[in-house]
C-alpha cells in the first residue's frame, strides 16, 4: 500500500501531508482526512492505509503547517490522562490561531491538490476527520458543497459554529458523537438544527465510549467504537462516491 509524503501549496506557505492508496493502479475516489486535534501521527497513518485499501486515495494534512511540519508538537508513543494537560498546554495556541478562514484556504488546497492526481477519481470527494479535525471536515464541507458528496465526524465539536455551519451543506452526513460529549438535550438540538436545514445525515451517539474513542493511541481508545466508526464510513463512501477502477 503506498504511503507517499507531500508538500502542498497553499494561501500560507507549503503544508505538509501525506497520501495512502491502492497499488493496483487506476483511479479510486478522494478522500479527505483531518487528524484530531494531535496531529499527524503513526495511528492516523494506519488509518489512513485501511481506508485506502477499500480503494480511495486518502489524503491527510497537517492542519498546523503554519507552525512547522508534523509532529508540530512531540508527543508520547501512547497518550495518556497525564500526559493531556502539558500536551494541550502546547496544541490550544495552534488550535486557537487556525480559524475557520484558514480551514476554508487549505482545504481549497487539498481539494485543488486531489482533482490534480491521476490516481484519483474525478468525481466528487468524501471528507473525515476526528475531534477538532472533525469540525474541520463539516467546515470543508460547507465551504465546497459542489465537490464534497460525504462528510463524516467522530468526536467532534460540530456545533461550535451554530446554525450557519450546516445550511450551506449538500453532503451526506454522519455524526458519531462520544457519549460524554453530547447530552440527550443538545444531541435533539442538533437534530433539530440539521432537520431545519434540510441535511440528510445519521447522527448517533457510540454506546460506552469517551472523547477521542477512534484513536488507539489514547487512553480514551474503544475497539468497539472504532468499529462503529468503520462500519458507518465505509458505507456512507460507497453509496456517495463514483467509482471508476
Amino acid at each position: 500500500m503506498p504511503l507517499t509524503t507531500l508538500r502542498i501549496p497553499t494561501a500560507d506557505g507549503q503544508a505538509d501531508a501525506f497520501a495512502a492508496f491502492p497499488d493496483r493502479g487506476g483511479r479510486h475516489p478522494g478522500v479527505l482526512m483531518y487528524p484530531d486535534g494531535f496531529g499527524i501521527r503513526p495511528v492516523l497513518r494506519d488509518m489512513a492505509r485501511e481506508l485506502a485499501e477499500h480503494g480511495y486515495y486518502v489524503l491527510v494534512p497537517n492542519p498546523f503547517h503554519r507552525h512547522g511540519p508534523a509532529p508540530v508538537v512531540e508527543l508520547p508513543a501512547h497518550i495518556g490522562e497525564e500526559d493531556r494537560p502539558a500536551v494541550f498546554a502546547r496544541l490550544m495556541p495552534l488550535i486557537e490561531a487556525h480559524t475557520a478562514e484558514r480551514v476554508r484556504g487549505d482545504a481549497e488546497a487539498y481539494l485543488g491538490f486531489l482533482a490534480a492526481q491521476p490516481e484519483v477519481d474525478a468525481g466528487p470527494v468524501g471528507v473525515t476527520g476526528y475531534c477538532i479535525g472533525g469540525l474541520y471536515a463539516m467546515r470543508t464541507a460547507a465551504a465546497h458543497p459542489a465537490r464534497v458528496a460525504a462528510v463524516a465526524a467522530f468526536h467532534a465539536p460540530v456545533g461550535v459554529d451554530g446554525p450557519g455551519l450546516f445550511a450551506p451543506l449538500t453532503a451526506q452526513v454522519h455524526l458519531g458523537h462520544a457519549e460524554g460529549d453530547m447530552t440527550p438535550e443538545a444531541l435533539d438540538e442538533l437534530h433539530r438544527t440539521l432537520d431545519a436545514a434540510g441535511v440528510g445525515y445519521t447522527s448517533e451517539v457510540y454506546p460506552g465510549t469517551v472523547h477521542g474513542f477512534t484513536m488507539p493511541d489514547t487512553d480514551a481508545f474503544s475497539a468497539p467504537g472504532l468499529k462503529r466508526h468503520w462500519d458507518r464510513l465505509l458505507p456512507l463512501l460507497d453509496r456517495t462516491l463514483t467509482r471508476r477502477e
